[in-house]
């Protein structure tokens, strides 16, 4: 039964939102007549977005979930249906709870699609842009084991672990992208104007300016001359690295050679591995079967080098392989990964031990982040004051000069 959002007045005057089923929109108005609301506006669920073609608002329009959004609303959804809540009526609260018109329409699709006799996951998997396949995935297990409220919470927890991974990492790297962006900053400003203006006062001198200030002098007339050229070849390397980067091929191997570099190598090993153990160990133990877990798991991976590891594992288990072995063989996923699968296939607790196997990876990506942002932050500023500093001295060799000159 297709869903409408309205609008109306109650008895006391009072605006009503909300979202209402019926098979027309006469229907729907008919319904809030019968529950003493006088509609003002009744719209098809998504008819909202204009008569633009369905591929131009898919390409163009953003996400109606965010991650932080997403993972807050599985939230919400996972402590009303583990209350005994129907997952109907947990559908309409949060429909008629939000405040984002197309939130509460996406939502109000979701909630029809379920009264038609849709399962829960095949009506997400109408929305494949707001909900991944590894999503659906754990929702259409959690709904064929009978323990969706459990499998919503476990759900809700990984993707605020995630999030809290990310926010943690983004933390780290602000502080010296902020400082380096500053610094490129004041430098190019000293050179191009500050060092070009001094030195203009010396132009006329017969004496032979210190090597410092004539080094300092040809860099800012190089800045000043082919700074924008320098800076055009940059912006056009950036996206012919960015369409490069669309081949698999060229892809795999920037990956490849990214996992090489000293230490961002090893951060990005760490988060990629912490990603598909965590995930790996959601849909094992929400009952996907393993072969499909590791598909799903592998296709969430950034990276490219390690996803090509991972679909490889799969054809080793496939062919009768135990999974440890499978990763040990794949030298881009850290050894502790496969120890604790290992334990976990001995012991029978594989989700226990690959979810445990995610959080110390977690915590060693954390923490090597963090080591990172501390001795990158005194790093730079140093580094900041050392070139500021050679500049200052190139600005001043000539006063202290001319002093020297007049006495």
């Amino acid at each position: 039964m297709p869903a409408y959002s309205f609008e109306a007045l109650d008895d006391q005057g009072q605006a009503r939102k909300g979202v209402i089923d019926a098979d027309t929109a006469k229907a729907a108005r008919a319904l809030l007549r019968g529950q003493s609301l006088v509609p003002l506006a009744v719209t098809a669920v998504g008819a909202d977005e204009g008569d633009a073609p369905k591929s131009s608002r898919v390409l163009w329009a953003s996400k109606v979930f965010s991650a932080t959004g997403l993972a807050v609303w599985t939230r919400q959804i996972a402590g009303l249906v583990s209350s005994g809540l129907p997952l109907e009526r947990a559908l309409t609260a949060l429909a008629e709870e939000t405040e984002d018109l197309r939130q509460r329409n996406l939502v109000g699709a979701l909630r029809a699609e379920v009264n038609a006799g849709s399962s829960f996951a095949r009506a997400l998997a109408q929305e494949p842009r707001e909900f991944s396949e590894v999503y659906r995935a754990v929702i259409a297990a959690g709904e064929q084991g009978g323990d969706l409220g459990e499998v919503l919470e476990r759900l809700a927890d990984d993707l605020e672990e995630r999030q809290a991974l990310k926010a943690k990492l983004m933390g780290a790297a602000l502080y010296p992208m902020i400082v380096t962006v500053i610094a490129v900053v004041i430098v190019i400003f000293l050179v191009s104007y500050v060092v070009p203006q001094v030195a203009g006062v010396f132009a006329g001198s017969n004496r032979t300016l210190p090597v410092l200030t004539r080094a300092m002098l040809g860099l800012s007339d190089f800045v000043r001359g082919w700074g924008w050229w320098v800076a055009g070849l940059l912006v056009l390397a950036g996206l012919g690295l960015r369409y490069a980067l669309r081949s698999p091929a060229f892809r795999e191997r920037f990956d490849a050679f990214w996992l090489r570099l000293p230490v961002i190598g090893k951060l990005a090993r760490g988060y990629n591995a912490a990603r598909f153990a965590s995930t790996l160990a959601m849909l094992s133990a929400a009952g996907v079967p393993i072969l499909r877990a590791l598909q799903a798991a592998g296709e969430t991976l950034s990276n490219q080098a390690m996803r090509a590891d991972a679909l490889e594992a799969l054809v080793m288990v496939r062919e009768g392989a135990p999974l440890a072995t499978a990763l040990a063989q794949k030298k881009r996923f850290p050894g502790l990964l496969s120890m604790f699968v290992r334990l976990g296939e001995q012991t029978g607790e594989l989700p226990v031990m690959l979810q445990r196997a995610s959080r110390q990876l977690s915590m060693e990506v954390q923490r090597r982040a963090m080591q990172l942002a501390t001795i990158l932050e005194p790093l730079l500023i140093v580094l900041m004051g050392a070139v500021v500093g050679t500049i200052v001295l190139a600005v001043l060799q000539p006063i202290i000069e001319l002093n020297s000159w007049v006495k």
